[in-house]
């Protein structure tokens, strides 16, 4: 047996890393990695996120860049993850997007943050309440003094939740148990009778809300009255919306409630390349696109690059959009 002094074994051990290295640089050099931020793994951000990021992988020998998905906090949290330089796009509800461009509401104490940028607009998002099966629940009224779960902290399906009580006159404490838990517990939470409701901003049809319909008889509760009307003709990201009948097991009847439209937002620091390459492989495989998921197969183009959008477009996507024609 040959025996390697040891001082030539770690040579030849950095000789070889070095060696792989000088083969390896090209390569890693050319190949960009982003993240795309969503919410929780049984929404439709997450799915919608996946499809994006398909749609970018299939051409990444053309462009190099590796697109990956993260679950997430949800809308706000995303935001401010983008704000950090961690995250280079992400999913965010139309009212936190325009909150954030203007420094209001969850960012009243950040204040407004002028490197936000608009990407393009996706799925409608009906604010959908959801009540067990025995609560008794006819109307959003019979909620109080019962436990609800009212979001996450950081998700904007919370931020909605909090504009809503206000519009009420309600107080959290209103609620028996104001619940904070992430979209991906509220539906096994209700079908255990841990909670008696919940609220959540979600493109339909979700695995989210099939699940506790399906599970244990949960039934959708439509969101309607004064309250609502007002906050309509107040908040420009604000729209009605209906969920149709028969969509989920035992809910045969349309549930009317309003809603906002779901919106991938970036950073004026999130370079322009990589935000033009993930639009072009969106609209190039547009009918693609629209397959991955159903929440996704009633979207227009021309209305994505500008429906809910508060922040103004990123410089990559107007790029695009100026090549189709649909921004002037």
């Amino acid at each position: 047996m040959i025996r390697i002094p040891q001082t030539a074994k770690f040579a030849a051990i950095v000789g070889a890393a070095l060696t792989a290295a000088a083969f390896s640089a090209p390569a890693s050099a050319q190949q960009k990695f982003m993240t795309i931020g969503t919410g929780g793994v049984t929404g439709v951000y997450y799915a919608a996120g996946g499809a994006i990021c398909r749609l970018v992988n299939k051409d990444r020998a053309k462009h190099g860049i590796r697109c990956s998905v993260e679950s997430t906090g949800g809308s706000v949290f995303n935001v401010n993850t983008i704000k950090a330089g961690e995250l280079d796009l992400g999913f965010a509800q139309s009212d936190v997007q325009y909150n954030a461009t203007k420094g209001v509401g969850q960012f009243k104490d950040a204040g407004a943050w002028g490197d936000l940028r608009a990407v393009f607009s996706v799925h409608p998002e009906p604010f959908t309440v959801v009540a067990r099966k025995e609560a008794g629940v006819k109307s959003f009224d019979d909620f109080k003094g019962k436990r609800f779960n009212v979001g996450n902290p950081g998700s904007g399906t919370r931020a909605s939740m909090e504009e809503l009580v206000g519009a009420l006159g309600w107080k959290m404490s209103d609620f028996g148990l104001a619940a904070e838990l992430k979209a991906d517990e509220h539906g096994p939470a209700l079908c255990d009778g841990k909670i008696d409701g919940f609220f959540y901003a979600v493109g339909h049809p979700s695995a989210n809300i099939q699940d506790p319909t399906t599970s244990c008889g949960a039934k959708l509760v439509s969101l309607t009255g004064p309250a609502v009307d007002k906050l309509l003709a107040d908040k420009p990201y604000y729209a009605k919306a209906t969920i149709p009948g028969g969509m989920y097991p035992g809910n045969p009847d349309p549930t009317e409630t309003y809603g906002v439209l779901a919106t991938v937002v970036a950073s004026s620091k999130t370079p322009a390349d990589t935000v033009y390459q993930v639009v072009k492989a969106v609209f190039d495989n547009f009918d693609d696109f629209k397959k991955l998921h159903p929440a996704l197969a009633n979207l227009k183009p021309e209305n994505m690059a500008k429906d809910g959008l508060s922040a103004p477009l990123h410089e990559g996507a107007l790029r695009y959009y100026k090549e189709k024609g649909w921004v002037k």
